[in-house]
């Protein structure tokens, strides 16, 4: 089922570190390191760093560039909240990425503000009571070319299947992966 979702990006949130569900995932996944507890653990960030080097996988870490840089992992996700316009100043390797999330119009300024290569939209589809942009809305803020969009929020096995109608580069979930299994 995944075949026709191949030309698509794929971002995991993960809050916890899980060798053992991990270890299967398909390698095109981008894993995004984004506690509960809003704690950067640094041992923690070390075992699941190298376990992704182990299984070639990329690793990104949420709101904190200069750990990210630190620890040279492959980017930084910026979440909506954070509106901090101070992330131009850092010297970068080749290939480290900047990416956050959006869910409106002033906040994808923001994130164009800060530089950010893929916004992820949010969100596209409704889950847990929260109100939806859904496909047909969420075109509007996809013209705009200056950056890849990524689409984010009640995202399933059903309705994965509408992004292939969208200009959305990638996708991203939690529960996708969870229930979806790791391939």
């Amino acid at each position: 089922t995944l075949m026709h979702l191949s030309k698509f990006k794929k971002y995991y949130f993960i809050d916890d570190f899980n060798p053992i569900h991990l270890k299967d995932l398909d390698k095109n996944i981008t894993l995004i390191w984004r506690p509960k507890d809003k704690i950067h653990r640094i041992e923690t960030i070390y075992k699941l760093y190298n376990f992704c080097k182990r299984n070639r996988l990329k690793l990104i870490l949420s709101n904190n560039v200069k750990l990210a840089i630190k620890l040279n992992l492959n980017g930084v996700y910026i979440s909506a909240h954070n509106k901090n316009l101070r992330f131009n100043a850092y010297q970068l390797k080749k290939g480290f990425k900047f990416i956050g999330s959006a869910h409106n119009i002033y906040e994808i300024n923001i994130k164009k503000l800060q530089k950010v290569e893929e916004i992820f939209i949010s969100p596209i589809f409704k889950f847990k009571g929260r109100p939806a942009l859904y496909i047909h809305k969420s075109r509007a803020l996809c013209d705009d070319k200056s950056y890849k969009k990524i689409a984010l929020g009640g995202i399933n096995k059903i309705n994965v299947k509408l992004l292939n109608l969208t200009k959305f580069t990638g996708f991203a979930g939690i529960n996708y992966f969870k229930k979806k299994g790791p391939k």
